[in-house]
């Protein structure tokens, strides 16, 4: 009985809140779905009410069908996975030099190099994006540096703002520290005699990494991973600051469902679209990375 107890003081917290705020909020989304808009916005009444004529009730699948009647709809999917794709691998070139050398820096060092990683946090995250967009305005410094450099090789001048470079940018200044913090947990764990054992068998540097470092490092590399790909599919405050009116993501397509048209069925659809394909991917992820740790073995 008291280990019965002891379960659920443990594990009933954890399940409460995903009940409350992850299960039931995913089952009226998709109720939400297969509804019909309503006249003025949101949700039309399952039921007609007493004396009303016309307009339409009950449940339906048309949200749905829509979506795949559009061609449009899976050009921004595919978009806004190329962009979450193209962000995690930039965040992850960048993140394993800067994380491999803070796990190796001496222990004084490292809290404080750390907390420069996270120090952006201090800030306000619509600060941060607006001062991207005085950066690659086209009167920054840094605009005319880059048209400068363009100009040397007969490019014309580049428009940087309100462009999937802009974007693309923000996305990886955003989500950069999310991919630094778990490396950096992993390789602060490494065993330094395995590489000196590695060094002493004739190991070149490169060996050492790749062999030994490496494979060791993919239980971050996919934490990391996942804790950018994820947010980075949803995201709608990026696009919509630094990009342009033919940036839209999956994310601002759904806000504008909710927010703009009011067309909420279409925009839980979309939800539901946007969370199945988030699974698969994670999915797909725990399975490469089971194997990859496997193989590893």
């Amino acid at each position: 009985m008291r280990a019965i107890v002891a379960k659920m003081l443990v594990g009933g917290p954890p399940l409460v809140f995903l009940l409350v705020f992850f299960a039931a909020p995913s089952m009226i989304m998709v109720l939400s779905s297969f509804r019909f808009p309503g006249e003025f916005g949101g949700l039309a009444p399952l039921a007609a009410p007493e004396g009303g004529t016309g307009g339409d009730y009950g449940l339906t699948a048309e949200a749905y069908q829509f979506f795949f009647s559009d061609v449009i709809y899976v050009e921004i999917f595919l978009k806004s996975f190329g962009i979450a794709m193209a962000t995690t691998l930039i965040c992850l070139v960048m993140a394993y030099p800067l994380a491999l050398l803070i796990a190796r820096s001496e222990k004084r060092f490292r809290n404080l190099l750390v907390l420069l990683v996270v120090l952006p946090f201090a800030s306000n995250f619509l600060i941060r994006i607006y001062a991207w967009m005085i950066i690659l305005g086209p009167e920054s410094g840094f605009s005319h540096f880059v048209n400068a450099i363009l100009g040397v090789f007969g490019i014309a001048p580049v428009t940087l703002l309100f462009s999937p470079f802009a974007v693309l940018v923000g996305m990886v200044y955003v989500h950069l520290p999310f991919m630094v913090l778990p490396l950096y947990t992993n390789l602060e764990k490494h065993d330094p005699s395995l590489l000196d054992a590695a060094q002493d068998l004739g190991a070149t540097t490169w060996q050492r990494f790749w062999r030994v470092t490496w494979p060791l490092s993919l239980p971050g590399i996919f934490s990391g991973s996942a804790l950018v790909f994820i947010p980075v599919l949803g995201m709608f405050a990026v696009p919509d600051i630094l990009g342009g009116t033919g940036d839209i993501l999956i994310g601002n397509l759904i806000k504008d469902q909710f927010l703009g048209t009011r067309d909420w069925p279409f925009g839980s659809a979309l939800s539901i679209m946007l969370t199945l394909a988030v699974l698969s991917v994670a999915g797909l992820s725990t399975w490469v990375a089971r194997s990859a740790m496997r193989h590893g073995q």
